[in-house]
Order: structure tokens, then sequence, then C-alpha cells
């Protein structure tokens, strides 16, 4: 059904098989972690590519990687198809791990704000701007909090709380190759922008210039308004589009210059 090519080929059956042997350890350990965690690994920063959280997540980048993958290896060639791919995905990884630093040392600050003044209108300031999705089901600790602002007890757990919330925001593990794989996405909108592609869903043909369009809009959408519930790493879509964009223009650049 698939035409693959050489280098495609070797990174579908490495994140296949990676994916069957992987568990929470192994998720802990090569995931990419926030740089102000303990568990953060230079080393992670490829290592993430090949991991994955689910079929699902595994099925819909391999999907990806199978579609558009060979028509750029045969126009690169492999060697250059294969360090545009890590070339995107690390620097997604950077981009987003960029971000999460911003994001979590704003975070870290109202964690040691909170700490200073721990009162049942600092809670729940703190999850209304840090952690809506779970103010839902701190409701009942809250009520009792405001009913008793100066319980030991339920300023003690308070504390545990954000500082667990903090904990968790700051050690959960970036994985997959999502990143490398919106890089080929653009790299093919870029360099066969008139290429018909017929969606699943709706199902109508569109080109691949205007494909290349609404996932960069729906990325930047996602990534800046997204819901706290939503588990997925826009910012990493948005930096795979990104480099390949600086990259595809640097050889055309190079090209230009030479002739």
């Amino acid at each position: 059904m698939f035409d693959l090519t050489p280098v495609v080929r070797v990174l579908l059956i490495i994140n296949v098989l990676v994916f069957f042997v992987t568990n929470e350890s192994v998720l802990q350990q090569f995931g990419l972690h926030s740089f102000l965690s303990d568990e953060f690994n230079p080393i992670q920063l490829l290592t993430h590519m090949f991991l994955h959280g689910g079929f699902g997540h595994i099925f819909s980048n391999m999907i990806g990687l199978i579609v558009f993958g060979p028509m750029l290896e045969r126009f690169w060639g492999p060697r250059r198809f294969a360090f545009f791919y890590f070339f995107c995905g690390i620097g997604a990884a950077l981009l987003f791990s960029g971000i999460n630093y911003y994001e979590m040392s704003a975070v870290y600050e109202a964690v040691r704000d909170y700490r200073a003044d721990p009162t049942p209108e600092n809670f729940v300031g703190f999850f209304t701007q840090h952690g809506t999705s779970l103010y839902d089901q701190l409701a009942g600790f809250i009520d009792k909090f405001d009913a008793q602002p100066t319980n030991p007890a339920l300023i003690d757990g308070s504390l545990q709380i954000i500082n667990r919330f903090y904990a968790d925001q700051v050690s959960q593990p970036m994985v997959g190759a999502s990143g490398a794989i919106f890089g080929v996405i653009m790299g093919f909108g870029l360099l066969f922008p008139n290429t018909q592609l017929f969606l699943l869903f709706p199902p109508i043909p569109i080109k691949a210039k205007y494909l290349v369009i609404f996932y960069g809009a729906y990325e930047v959408y996602s990534g800046v308004y997204r819901a706290q519930s939503d588990n997925v790493a826009h910012f990493a879509h948005i930096g795979g589009m990104l480099f390949a964009f600086i990259l595809i223009k640097y050889w055309g650049s190079q090209r230009k210059t030479f002739y």
C-alpha cells in the first residue's frame, strides 16, 4: 500500500519496536522533562522522539510519516531527509522546553507567593490562574478551608496540594515524534504545495499548502488558548513546523547563491 523509502522504513520500525517495550520507567527516564526538573537529561531531546503515550498517539504520527515522508526522502535523498527529520524534532523539543520553562517559572513564583501567605483566597487564586482543570476536584476542600481559614491542618493541606501540583507539572515528561512529523508535513506543503490530498474527515480533497496553513493556525490557537486539561504539546508541533520552514528556506537560499 505504501512505497516506503529507507529512512522512513527505519524510523517506522524503531518507533514501533520501542512502543512495544515502553513502560512507565522508560517514559520517565527517556521522555523529555522540564529544564526545571531534576530528571532532565539532554539526551531526552532526542530520545523522546521515539516514545509514545498510547496506540492512537503512535498511529497518528506514523501515518503522517509514511504518507508525507517518502516524497521528501526521494526529493532530498536519505541523508538530507534524516537530518531534516531530527532537526525538526530536536528544534520542536527546544521550543517546547523554552516555553515550558517560562510557564513553569511563573508557576514556581506563584507557589512561593502562596507559601508566604497561605489563605483561602490565595489558594483559589492560584488554581484559578494555574490549575483550572482541577478546580472542581478541589471544591470540597476549598469550602472547608474557606470556612476555617486559620485551621493549621487545612493550611498544611493546602500547602501539600500546591506543592504536589507543582511537582507533578514539572516532572511530567513530553513524548512523541509529533514535532518531527509536523516538520515533515510543513516540508511537504512547502515543496509540493499544489499536491491534492484527500482527507478522511471531512472526505474532501485539499491542496497541501492549505492543509499546512490549517494545521499551523490550529496549533497556534491551541497553544495559546488551550484548556489546561489538553494534554497535547502544541508548541512542539509549532516548533517542528517553524524549524522546517527555517531549514528549507536556508537550503533554498544556499542553492540560489551557489547557482
